[in-house]
C-alpha cells in the first residue's frame, strides 16, 4: 500500500504539486512510524526525509547529502547547546540547588500565594532541566507541599507543570526552542526577551488561575508515593548518581548560577540594539552572550558553585557531569535528524510554495506555523518533532522576516508544539501516573493546561508581530 502511495506521487504531473505531496506523505510516514510502528523518533524522521527526497524526484545523491548536511550542522549548533544544558542542570540537581530553590520559595508562601509559588519554582527549575528532569525532580515536592498545606494536588502541582511546560516550549536553551531559532536563524538574545515576555502572563493564566477551576474539577490528595518529607533524599534525576556535595548551595548562590547564562545571553542581545557596531562593550557583550559561551561559562561556574565550592571532590563533580550525557543521547539524535529533515525540505522547495501561498501580514505567517505545529504535536506526541518539523517546514518564510518576527515565528511554533498533550505524549502518562489520575482526569487538568499554554501563547505573540 505504501509503495503505491509513493509511486502515485511520483508520478504527480505539476511540480508544485508534487513537492507538497512528497511533505505530506513524509509526515505521514514520521508520524505512522512513530504512533503506529513505534519505532524511534531518530529512524522515523531519518526515513520520512528520505521518503520526501524521493518523492520530490531529488537524486539520491543529493538527497543523502542534504540530509548529512542538515544533520551535521544542527548537531553542531544544537547538539553542544543541548549537552552543555545537560551538564548543568544535573550539576544543580546533584548539588541540592535544586532543592533550595524549592524549599526557599515555597518556604516564604502562605496559602493563598503558594500556587503562584510553585509556578515560579517550576519555571526556574524548568530553566536549565528538561521537562522529564524537572518533574521527577518537583513530584516529592508538589507531594509534600500539599500534604503539609491541605491545599488539593491539582492546586498545587498544575501551577508547578505550567511552569515547567512554558519554559520548555517556549525560552531557550530548551532544545525545541533552540532547534526553530537554528533552522529559522533568528536570533537567540532577541527571541530570549521575547519568550520570558510571553512566558510570564501564560504561566499566571495557565498555572495558577486555571488551577482554581481545575482544582474542583478534579479532586486529588496527594498519594502516599513519597510519604518521607525530604526532597533531598530523592536520588538525582536523570541517571541516577550520588550527591556531589556536603552541603546545599544557599539559594542567592544558586538563584545567581542559574540565571547566569540567562543574563549574558540578554547582555548580548541589548547591545545588539542599543550599541553600535565596533563598540568596545558591545564586542565583548557579544562574545559571552554567545550561546556556547555563555553556557559554558554557566558549567564552568556551576562546577565551583555546584561542587568543589561546596566541599565536593573534583572527580565526584566529573562523575556527575559524565552521568548527565547518556539521557539525552537519544534527544540529541531527533533534533539532529530533524535538522536532516528539514534541510530536505529546504532543498525540495517547498518552503518557496508556502511563502507564495502565504503573502499578507506576518501575524498570518505565525498562525499557519502554530496550525502546523499543532498538526504534528497532536499527531506524534512529541513537542521536539512538532517544532523540529515545523520549523523546516517554515524556515523559507523567515528569509523575508526581520530579527524581532523571525524570532515571533520561532514562539508560534513553540506554542503550537504544547497544544493538548495526549495519550501519545509520554508526558501525558507521567503526569498520570504521578499524580494518580484517571485518563479523563488528566485530560481535564494536564491536557487542557497544555492547551491554555499554547492558545495564550500564540494570543500573545500575535498582538506583538502586529506592534513591531
Amino acid at each position: 500500500m505504501l509503495t503505491s502511495v509513493l509511486a502515485q506521487a511520483a508520478a504527480a504531473p505539476a511540480p508544485g504539486a508534487r513537492v507538497i505531496v512528497a511533505a505530506l506523505v513524509g509526515i505521514a510516514i514520521i508520524v505512522v512510524l512513530i504512533t503506529r510502528l513505534k519505532i524511534h523518533p531518530f529512524l522515523a524522521l531519518t526515513l520520512g526525509s528520505l521518503a520526501v527526497a524521493l518523492i520530490a524526484g531529488l537524486p539520491i545523491a543529493t538527497a543523502v547529502e542534504s540530509f548529512s548536511s542538515g544533520f551535521g550542522s544542527t548537531a553542531a549548533g544544537v547538539g553542544t547547546l543541548i549537552a552543555l544544558g545537560a551538564m548543568f542542570g544535573k550539576l544543580l540537581a546533584d548539588s541540592g540547588g535544586a532543592d533550595q530553590i524549592v524549599d526557599t520559595i515555597v518556604g516564604h508562601a502562605g496559602p493563598r500565594t503558594l500556587p503562584w509559588a510553585m509556578a515560579a519554582v517550576g519555571a526556574l527549575i524548568g530553566l536549565p532541566m528538561f521537562f522529564e528532569i524537572g518533574l521527577v525532580l518537583l513530584i516529592p515536592v508538589i507531594f509534600l507541599v500539599a500534604r503539609r498545606s491541605g491545599l488539593s494536588l491539582i492546586r498545587v502541582g498544575v501551577p508547578a507543570l505550567a511552569g515547567l511546560s512554558v519554559m520548555h516550549g517556549l525560552v531557550p536553551p530548551h532544545p525545541g526552542p533552540l532547534v526553530a531559532i537554528t533552522a529559522l536563524n533568528a536570533n537567540l538574545g532577541i527571541t530570549l526577551l521575547f519568550g520570558v515576555l510571553v512566558a510570564i502572563p501564560t504561566v499566571v493564566i495557565a498555572g495558577p488561575l486555571f488551577a482554581r477551576y481545575a482544582d474542583r474539577w478534579v479532586p486529588a490528595p496527594p498519594p502516599e508515593l513519597f510519604s518521607a518529607p525530604a526532597p533531598d533524599d530523592e536520588p538525582p534525576a536523570g541517571g541516577g548518581g550520588t550527591r556531589t556535595a556536603t552541603r546545599r548551595p544557599t539559594f542567592a548562590v544558586t538563584l545567581t548560577t542559574v540565571l547566569l547564562p540567562v543574563v549574558l545571553m540578554m547582555g548580548k542581545a541589548l547591545a545588539d540594539i542599543f550599541l553600535a557596531k565596533g563598540n568596545g562593550v558591545r564586542s565583548v557583550l557579544d562574545f559571552l552572550g554567545t550561546p556556547l559561551i555563555a553556557l559554558l561559562i554557566a558549567v564552568v561556574v556551576a562546577m565551583y558553585t555546584f561542587g568543589v565550592g561546596l566541599g565536593a571532590d573534583l572527580r565526584e563533580v566529573a562523575g556527575s557531569i559524565e552521568r548527565s550525557l547518556p539521557p539525552i543521547a537519544g534527544i540529541l539524535l531527533i533534533v539532529a535528524a530533524g535538522g536532516g529533515f528539514k534541510q530536505i525540505l529546504v532543498d525540495s522547495k517547498i518552503g518557496n510554495l508556502l511563502a507564495s501561498w502565504v503573502d499578507g501580514t506576518g501575524a498570518t505567517v505565525l498562525v499557519l506555523a502554530w496550525l502546523v505545529a499543532v498538526g504534528i504535536r497532536l499527531a506524534t506526541g512529541s513537542a521536539t518533532v512538532a517544532t523540529v518539523t515545523a520549523s523546516g517546514l517554515l524556515a523559507p518564510l523567515a528569509a523575508n522576516l526581520d530579527p524581532a518576527h523571525t524570532s515571533l515565528l520561532v514562539l508560534a511554533i513553540g506554542a503550537g508544539s504544547l497544544f493538548f498533550s495526549h495519550v501519545n505524549d509520554a508526558g501525558f502518562w507521567m503526569v498520570k501516573e504521578y499524580f494518580g489520575l484517571s485518563i479523563g482526569q488528566t485530560i481535564k487538568t494536564w491536557s487542557l493546561m497544555e492547551t491554555i499554554i499554547s492558545v495564550v501563547g500564540l494570543v500573545l505573540v500575535i498582538p506583538l508581530a502586529l506592534l513591531l
